[in-house]
């Protein structure tokens, strides 16, 4: 048996908090001294008090830790998902919050801000035909979405700094190509500057959707293909759903049969406007789709530039009317 002094010493947490536990019923001793009231815990239980540690280090509510220590896997799994989706949303909030509060410069490189902005702003549709520029010190993130795609380019800055703007999307496409004429472009005070040239940007006081939760929801792909993008764009009909057909050395599209890397066997439907758009964003000659199943959303990768990513919802290929991708889920919502 170990006194409470010892357990505190060996799971990390004071005497106090292990008297605390024991009186929520958490962690209890093994024994309670009749006469003098100490405690004695056994070696056995400080696999639990660790675990309680780390879920209190978490920022996990008392009243559901029991529920992760004691309930069913599947249970403590819900409960924890749903408590890292409000760690994220509390996290944006303030996030945003300082960076309106302390906003600061971000330069950048004028071709990688005019390709991002190439990329990107197509994705944006009603009802959100805004772009999200999201600058959090060494990362900046560009993010457009509509009701079937999300659309996602990461960018290195020359200078970090802090900030969040919304921007309509024709607004900053109409600045792609005057970015692109300057070596560096220095986002600041709402708008974009260079050379000693500025242009504001269309700032919108509207809530960008929180495009990290549908990225955190994301289940793990379990089936990949890498194919030349200009041959899946060239093979997809105009109209659909079109079929593509997983398998370990070639791509199948609506019947013709693409050289490609991937694991299969997969099924899979989409709208090939939605798709053709996706890939026509994408840079470099491969293109890199990752599949987690034939109803699950579709990440569509520059194969060599794993910093742009765009999310495309597959349709139901016996359910889902000529190039109609109104039977699908919503993605980016």
């Amino acid at each position: 048996m170990l006194t409470i002094s010892a357990f505190a010493r060996r799971c990390g947490l004071t005497p106090s908090a292990l008297r605390f536990y024991d009186d929520c019923g958490v962690l209890p001793p093994a024994r309670v001294d009749d006469v003098t009231g100490y405690r004695y815990y056994r070696e056995d239980q400080v696999g639990r008090a660790v675990r309680l540690r780390e879920l209190r280090a978490a920022g996990l509510p008392l009243a559901q830790v029991t529920t992760v220590l004691d309930g069913p896997p599947e249970d403590a799994r819900a409960v924890l998902e749903a408590h890292r989706r409000r760690l994220r949303e509390d996290f944006d909030a303030a996030s945003r919050a300082v960076g309106r509060l302390l906003p600061g410069p971000v330069r950048l490189a004028g071709l990688d801000l005019a390709s991002a902005i190439r990329q990107v702003t197509p994705t944006a549709g009603a009802p959100v035909d805004f772009v999200l520029i999201e600058a959090d010190g060494d990362e900046v993130r560009l993010v457009a979405t509509d009701r079937y795609r999300l659309a996602l380019r990461v960018l290195r800055p020359r200078h970090p700094g802090t900030g969040r703007f919304v921007v309509p999307a024709p607004n900053l496409a109409a600045l792609g190509p005057w970015a692109a004429r300057h070596d560096e472009v220095t986002l600041a005070e709402g708008a974009l500057h260079a050379d000693g040239d500025s242009r504001p940007l269309d700032l919108l006081n509207v809530e960008f959707p929180a495009y990290r939760a549908v990225l955190d929801a994301l289940p793990a792909p379990r089936h990949r293909v890498v194919v030349d993008r200009a041959a899946l764009r060239d093979a997809l009909p105009e109209s659909g759903p079109v079929e593509l057909v997983v398998s370990a050395d070639r791509l199948t599209v609506g019947g013709a049969a693409l050289p490609a890397i991937g694991n299969g066997p997969l099924r899979i439907g989409f709208d090939p406007a939605v798709l053709g758009a996706a890939l026509e964003a994408s840079v470099g000659p491969d293109v890199l789709l990752e599949f987690a199943g034939p109803a699950d959303v579709t990440r569509v990768r520059s194969a060599d530039q794993g910093s742009f990513e765009t999310l495309v919802m597959p349709v139901p290929l016996a359910a889902a009317g000529p190039g109609s991708p109104t039977a699908a889920p919503r993605a980016g919502r």
